[in-house]
Order: C-alpha cells, then structure tokens, then sequence
C-alpha cells in the first residue's frame, strides 16, 4: 500500500512517501522538507514531483493520499488541504487527514507522557498532551503560553522553543521541532492497517481567520446646491 503524505500547517512544508507491506511493516520511499512561511504554494508541488522521481514511482501508482489537517495559519494549511483534494479526486484514491500534533507527537517516538507544541502565531501557541508517541489526551487547543500549566512534562516542537522564557521549560533540545511527513506517512499507514478511521481531510480551524468579508458600502450624501 503506497500512501503520499504531507503538511503545511506550520513553516516547514514537508512531504514523503511511505509503503505498508501485507504485515503492516513500514517502507519510507522517499521524504523532503524546508522551511519557509512564505512559500508553501511555490514549495509543494515541485517536492512531490521531485519524491516521486526519487522513489521511482508515478503518482497514479498510489493507493492514499494524507495530508496534515492542522491546526495551522489559514494561507498555508490551506495550500496542503486544496493539493490533497485536488491529488485524491484526480487519481480516484481515498485523501485522509491527520492532526498536524499527532503527527509531530508521533516522530518524537516517546512512551511518556509529554506537550507538544507549535506556534499559532498571535503570541499564542496550538497544543495537546500526549500519554505517548501515539495516545493524545483530549483535543488540540490554542493558548497563551503564559496561561498554560504544562506542569512537569516535557515539551516539545517550535511553539515549546519560542516560549520557553514564559513557559519556565526549554523543549526537547534532540525532538522535532516541525511535523515530519514521513512520521506522518507512517503513522497514517499505521492507522489504516489497523483498520482504525482517520480524521476527514478538512482544516481543523481553532479560531476565526485575520481576513473577514467586507461589510456594506457606507452611503454617500449626495449634496445638492
């Protein structure tokens, strides 16, 4: 089972490859990442054209597509979640979502309780507590880092680095920083496998976007003289 995995729910845009055999055994093909806020739109697509050549596959050759569903900046989630779609309809295959977290919180591989983090921008940080690498307790939520109580558990991803002096916890110095879609890959080949049902492939959205519809023309006062 070939699955096409991807995400651009924070400033990496990262995309991999991965191959489930019969027995549920993961096979990464081929991955790819880099950093940029700017330029999810310019960086997807090249990437998984550059994947497939490397892996020596064609994209009709895949069985699923997953994409990370967030949370995330609305601009760049937005440019994963429309190739997902765009991808699954043209190829005819099923298009997954996977919460960006559990992906990050999955690479870290820890069998301990711990918080993963990544920034949401706003002096705000998206977050969830993990039992392990695989288990999230409750949902996703966006906070001020100041008004969180993290206790004494690890922290780890961008948004545990960039509060750090507010949080009283430096993250995890060797964990992920960013969502790595080869973990991602993997774990939604493991999920599938399992026979367990992913996340639909629509954003998870935890607050209104900045950018609003306008509202109605202010009249003007036509002077007569």
């Amino acid at each position: 089972m070939l699955l096409l995995a991807f995400d651009t729910a924070t400033p990496a845009v990262t995309a991999a490859i991965g191959e489930s055999d019969p027995d549920g055994a993961f096979t990464l093909r081929a991955s790819a990442g880099s950093v940029d806020a700017r330029r999810h739109g310019e960086l997807l697509t090249p990437t998984i054209a550059r994947l497939t050549e490397e892996s020596g596959i064609a994209l009709t050759d895949l069985d699923h597509v997953a994409v990370g569903v967030g949370p995330g900046p609305y601009t760049g989630l937005r440019v994963g979640l429309s190739t997902a779609h765009a991808l699954a309809d043209a190829l005819g295959v099923p298009c997954h979502g996977v919460t960006t977290l559990d992906a990050l919180a999955f690479a870290t591989g820890r069998t301990e309780p711990f918080v993963a983090m990544t920034d949401a921008r706003r002096k705000e940080v998206f977050w969830a507590r993990y039992d392990d690498h695989l288990t999230r307790v409750g949902e996703v939520a966006v906070d001020r880092p100041a008004e969180l109580d993290t206790g004494d558990l690890p922290l780890v991803g961008d948004g545990a680095r960039m509060y750090a002096d507010v949080l009283g916890a430096a993250a995890d110095p060797v964990g992920p920083l960013h969502p790595d879609a080869a973990a991602m890959a993997e774990l939604a080949l493991l999920r599938l496998c399992r026979g367990e049902e992913l996340p639909a492939p629509n954003p998870l959205y935890l607050r209104r976007p900045d950018a609003v519809e306008p509202g109605a023309r202010k009249k003007v006062r036509q002077w007569v003289k």
